[in-house]
């Protein structure tokens, strides 16, 4: 893992020199990874912009790095994943607040707390930095839901909205730049933005593609505005490792569920639970909770049929929308007549997790030789 970090790293700073010059160990010899020696030298999967992220916060720092002293400087590398992560646990809270009121962010809070997934990949703890991505795949979504829902105001359209317009281009830079296979949810997004203003499509529309725009240029700038490299980048690039054959292994399956149960136990419980009182209680067929749903199973789904690196990266973007509709099922449950009983077993259910959790991260040990769930992903991919 040190190796692949070791590698993006000492690939982003070169991107930042831009002259050859390296500030890193001189004597070092890194290979590429397979799959991007495979593929003309070029990363199938991330952009230019995922490794200026990961070596940005080493430019402050003076002198030379050397592979051997990764652990005492490498925190440094990891600050922006830990500032993501922080990011997105604020998003969370605030769109189940905003939608479900205090409960429900409250319950979202915590699923997203202490989720070892997330944990993982804020740390960047045997797992490659996909936080960046989770946090604009999330703010893609539903910046674009509330651009959608400010199109009814009697303003200028588009020059009202360019404070939106600007974070969701950056949303969709930083998901699309972080993983290019999560360009399907920019997609989504505009399929959101339609769906809500049917009748100001057209000004939804001008909107997303203005986003979108900018996006491409916060792209086309961490290639420093070479066009060609950006298109050649965009030439090889993976845009969906889909495998058919997945769907009919059982195997397949049983994987999913304990990837599932690796990045968030309590969902294992909650989710089911959740899907099912979706499905037999009218009231809570709504938007607020229709939306999140789609964009879990639709990840979940991808992620599934894609074994490969790309399957990580969505099965981890569907977590903060899982953690965002179970919230909503549950502020629901909480308002019918079943109160007591629904805030009891969310109650239950959270503590247990939470000291699960802590348990857990407290005795964490290395000693078992088993691959995690990033790891297994890679392998899979080499």
């Amino acid at each position: 893992m040190e190796l692949r970090e070791w590698y993006r790293i000492d690939t982003g700073l070169r991107r930042w020199d831009g002259t050859g010059h390296r500030r890193s160990d001189p004597h070092s010899a890194l290979v590429p990874p397979p799959r991007i020696r495979e593929n003309d030298g070029f990363d199938p999967d991330h952009s230019a912009l995922w490794y200026l992220i990961a070596s940005a916060p080493l430019l402050a720092w003076p002198g030379r790095f050397q592979s051997e002293s990764l652990a005492y400087w490498g925190w440094l590398a990891r600050a922006p994943y830990l500032l993501f992560g922080m990011l997105l646990g604020a998003s969370v809270w605030y769109v189940a607040r905003r939608l479900y009121g205090n409960a429900g962010g409250f319950v979202a809070l915590v699923l997203y707390c202490f989720s070892p997934g997330i944990i993982r990949a804020t740390a960047v703890w045997s797992a490659e930095p996909e936080i960046g991505a989770l946090w604009g795949a999330f703010g893609a979504i539903f910046t674009g839901i509330a651009v959608a829902h400010t199109l009814y105001a009697p303003r200028e359209v588009v020059l009202w909205n360019w404070r939106r317009i600007l974070l969701l281009g950056i949303s969709f830079a930083l998901a699309v730049g972080s993983q290019f296979s999560l360009i399907v949810l920019a997609l989504v997004a505009l399929a959101f933005m339609l769906y809500l203003a049917p009748t100001r499509r057209g000004a939804a529309a001008m909107i997303w593609l203005a986003a979108f725009g900018l996006a491409g240029v916060l792209i086309l700038a961490a290639y420093f505005f070479h066009p060609h490299e950006f298109w050649q980048a965009l030439r090889h690039a993976t845009w969906f490792g889909i495998t058919w054959q997945t769907f009919g292994m059982s195997g397949a399956y049983r994987e999913l569920l304990v990837q599932l149960g690796q990045n968030c136990p309590a969902l294992v419980l909650a989710l089911p639970v959740a899907v099912i009182t979706y499905a037999i209680w009218p009231r809570t067929r709504y938007f607020g909770n229709t939306g999140p749903l789609f964009v879990a199973m639709l990840c979940l789904v991808l992620g599934f049929a894609s074994p490969h690196y790309q399957g990580l990266g969505f099965q981890l973007v569907s977590l903060p929308f899982m953690f965002v509709f179970v919230s909503g099922i549950s502020a629901d449950l909480f308002e019918s007549r079943h109160r007591s009983l629904a805030l009891a077993c969310a109650f239950g259910l959270l503590t247990a997790y939470a000291i699960w959790s802590l348990s857990e991260l407290a005795r964490v040990r290395d000693h078992t030789g088993l691959p995690s769930l990033a790891e297994r992903h890679i392998r899979l991919s080499i």
